[in-house]
């Protein structure tokens, strides 16, 4: 049997603030990644040439290479085995990456659940009534209306026309 293994990539940055950065994994999350964390526990410091990386101005030179986030601002050199010195660029691996994020909590996601809170109280209807009338259960309900689970299209089409008998409509502007 072929196993399928699920290496994290890295597909787009969305934004660079001070030292933290947003990611998009190939997992579809947005994610936050906090590099005083990371740096600290790559035991970066004052004579690692990845220090300067501390310095804001610095941080934002990253780029995406290879599903992964790059500093070639960064003098950092590997011997070959030829005994030459080369310049490769810092990396760190998008799993390790992975690990010390967060998941960034989109508006979209918050206003989805304050909508469907809202429609369902607008209704008179209880958590458990509209879980028994959209096939799914009070607890989930409650997780989506606090942001608290992520919510895939045809749950929410289930629970928008099924539960609320409402339509569902979605746009991207």
């Amino acid at each position: 049997m072929r196993q399928s293994i699920k290496i994290p990539r890295i597909l787009k940055i969305n934004w660079i603030k001070e030292l933290s950065i947003s990611v998009v994994f190939n997992n579809g999350e947005s994610r936050i990644i906090d590099f005083r964390k990371v740096l600290k526990k790559s035991n970066v410091n004052e004579t690692s040439p990845a220090n300067i990386l501390y310095d804001t101005k610095e941080f934002a030179k990253v780029e995406l290479v290879g599903n992964t986030l790059s500093w070639s601002n960064v003098e950092q050199f590997i011997t070959m085995r030829s005994g030459e010195k080369m310049k490769v660029p810092y990396e760190i691996g998008a799993d390790i990456l992975l690990k010390y994020s967060q998941p960034e909590k989109s508006e979209l996601s918050l206003r989805i659940g304050e909508l469907i809170r809202e429609a369902r109280l607008k209704s008179g209807l209880t958590q458990q009534d509209l879980a028994l009338k959209s096939g799914t259960s009070r607890t989930y309900i409650s997780k989506i209306e606090n942001d608290r689970s992520d919510l895939e299209i045809a749950t929410l089409r289930k629970i928008i026309e099924t539960g609320l008998g409402r339509r569902l409509d979605i746009s991207i502007k």
